[in-house]
């Protein structure tokens, strides 16, 4: 294998190592945030966005 083609191998494969770990830290963030609106709707704070008795436009 020419230099050239280590060099390029080694960059596709860092960064497909680099790709998975930010769509593996999306996904756990994303489940944190999910958990944590759980429980806050669940002590009964509500989201701004959820206003009883007002008709949308």
């Amino acid at each position: 294998m020419s230099a050239h083609a280590l060099y390029v191998t080694a960059a596709y494969g860092i960064t497909a190592v680099v790709l998975a770990g930010l769509i593996g830290w999306i996904l756990l963030d994303q489940r944190a945030r999910k958990r944590e609106l759980a429980e806050l709707e669940a002590a009964g704070v509500r989201r701004r966005s959820d206003k009883a008795g007002t008709a949308k436009p």
